[in-house]
């Protein structure tokens, strides 16, 4: 139903290599299951280890509920290179305590497969997750939908 391959949005990318229809349930975010504790100090870790190298990476830390993480960066867990788009035709639904990738919209045999990442808008860090997914919707930096508008507003203001 999918593979992954080179990416126009960034390095690797999952692409569909069949018709998917809405709803589907394509793939599962997997990985070690651990504290939101331990989650948080991953991150940390991770996210200072590639401002340091001046390189592009990833963290990979999703989370599942109130007490748990998912640490999805094992080369097993597939989904992890999903892209963010600002337009996506994904969403994320957690159903029986795991982390599905459903198509949020029919997608084409070819298409790659996006989901909003979700994340918060914070004027102290967005400069750090720039997007390149080229939506006509895209404000360049990966924010939530729910956030755009405090980054345009806060880039209006600047």
């Amino acid at each position: 139903m999918w593979k992954v391959k080179k990416s126009k949005i960034h390095a690797s990318g999952v692409f569909a290599t069949e018709d998917i229809k809405k709803g589907k349930r394509i793939i599962e975010y997997i990985g070690e299951k651990i504290t939101k504790k331990e989650g948080d100090l991953r991150s940390e870790k991770r996210i200072n280890k590639y401002l340091k190298s001046k390189t592009h990476g990833s963290v990979y830390i999703f989370e599942l509920n109130s007490r748990y993480d998912i640490d999805g960066s094992p080369t097993y867990n597939k989904a992890r290179y999903i892209n963010h788009s600002c337009s996506p035709n994904c969403e994320i639904e957690i159903i029986r305590g795991k982390i599905w990738v459903i198509a949020k919209k029919n997608i084409k045999e070819g298409d790659e497969l996006s989901y909003d990442y979700g994340y918060d808008f914070d004027k102290d860090d967005f400069k750090d997750h720039q997007c390149k997914c080229g939506s006509k919707k895209c404000v360049g930096f990966i924010v939530s939908s729910e956030s755009r508008y405090k980054l345009k507003k806060f880039l209006n203001n600047e």
